[in-house]
């Protein structure tokens, strides 16, 4: 069976702000729809269920195919499946923007998560390629960990200002023309990869999205949603553990374990990651009665250590780097979930942001890092697609039992004590 050839390196960062420019519409579509719900809902007159399909139909699809489409890069070439998946993504977004009904908007949201899992983890992959060597790669992680923290944050602020001053649609039609232009830009500047050949295998691949979908969508409504699915996902996914032990080329091959402890920890801080993005607004909101133009504002601050954090973060080393960021998030989170019902962002809200914001910046790219380390380069779209999923996997089962507890100030809590736990498992590893 042919092996990926390894692609030729680059000497310049022209590239990686094509790739990284693809990730951050990734994180980006995640977040701008959430503040425009309202106006979508006025405008396609869509119900309580159309409302929350606006969203899920995004996030699920695209967090149960990232393994699959890992694989396929590493099956089909990277840059292949890449520009397939951005081209699929520019199509679906401006179908969004045209959407006439709540049924072309939800079909065109689930097109749009297809996409994004068939580029985010071979933009991945092709940046690890591109840039092997430890100090360029460190700095290229920076990056991403950068554009990654910022994509979050910018989604609620351009949310407010498009919503109030275009309407809905234009929170899609923005994106639209930057995805074909990162289309574009990487035919032109982003060299081909040779696959590696061998197959899917589709089976496999079928019963872990299937399992993934079930398994998120049953806990997505804590312990009062259809949970019956999620057992039903736990049985999909026994079988994709049956089925990888009984095929000759698995979807998720043996060799992978090598990075099982990095991805265990990823799917953790997935969910402080969710958590934090989820509660702050609603607290910002509800609580302290900010509009979401407000909200989007103050959580500048927030973005921009994230992204200075990041990058800093790429171009320095030490063991325990990692532990004391951890240290840093879990002490930024306990401090916020103090803030008071009568807080004022200066007093109370500012401190603890920029914490949150170090602390994240350098747990994303470390354990990003990790996740790759020790894997063979045949397998770098798998190692980016899985990543990639557990995060999202990760995150939304737990934001599923953090809206069980009873205030955001519990929230915060629990996501600072989910933080001490990777920050002890972390120090094992190292």
């Amino acid at each position: 069976m042919t092996r990926t050839a390894p692609q030729r390196t680059t000497t310049g960062w022209i590239p990686l702000a094509v790739l990284a420019t693809a990730q951050f519409l990734v994180v980006l579509s995640t977040s701008i729809v959430n503040v425009a719900l309202p106006r979508i809902r006025a405008g396609l007159d869509l119900s309580d269920t159309g409302q929350a399909w606006t969203v899920n139909a995004y996030v699920l699809v695209f967090g149960a195919l990232l393994l699959p489409g890992g694989r396929a890069g590493d099956v089909y070439g990277l840059r292949r499946v890449f520009m397939l998946g951005i081209g699929l993504f520019a199509l679906s977004t401006l179908g969004a923007a045209l959407a006439p009904t709540a049924i072309v908007l939800i079909a065109c949201r689930a097109a749009q998560g297809i996409g994004a899992a068939l580029l985010a983890p071979t933009a991945l992959a092709l940046v690890l390629t591109l840039y092997p060597d430890r100090e360029r790669r460190g700095t290229a992680l920076g990056v991403w960990g950068a554009v990654s923290g910022a994509g979050g944050a910018a989604g609620v602020l351009l949310s407010g200002l498009l919503t109030s001053l275009y309407g809905w649609r234009a929170v899609f039609v923005v994106m639209a023309p930057l995805a074909l232009a990162v289309l574009v830009a990487t035919r032109l500047l982003v060299g081909a990869d040779r696959p590696r050949g061998g197959s899917l295998d589709a089976p496999s691949a079928v019963t872990v999205t299937a399992g993934l979908v079930a398994l998120t969508y049953g806990l997505s409504g804590g312990l009062s949603g259809p949970w019956p699915l999620a057992v039903i996902g736990l049985a999909l996914l026994g079988l994709f553990a049956v089925l990888q032990r009984r095929t000759a080329d698995p979807l998720l091959p043996a060799r992978m374990s090598v990075v099982a402890v990095p991805n265990v920890l990823m799917s953790l801080l997935g969910a402080v990651w969710l958590g934090l993005f989820y509660f702050l607004p609603l607290y910002q909101q509800r609580t302290l009665g900010y509009t979401p133009l407000e909200a989007g504002l103050t959580q500048l601050p927030l973005a921009l250590v994230i992204t200075l954090s990041s990058w800093v973060t790429g171009r320095v080393s030490g063991r325990h780097v990692l532990p004391v960021g951890l240290l840093v998030l879990a002490a930024g989170l306990a401090w916020l979930s103090r803030t008071p019902a009568d807080g004022t962002f200066p007093v109370d809200l500012l401190g603890p942001t920029l914490l949150i914001g170090l602390g994240l910046g350098v747990a994303f790219v470390r354990l990003t890092a990790m996740s790759s380390t020790g894997v063979p380069a045949a397998d770098s779209g798998l190692a980016g697609g899985l990543v990639n999923a557990t995060r999202q996997i990760g995150g939304a089962i737990g934001l599923s039992f953090l809206t069980l507890l009873p205030s955001s100030g519990a929230a915060f809590l629990a996501c600072s004590a989910v933080t001490l736990l990777i920050s002890a498992l972390s120090t094992r590893k190292a």
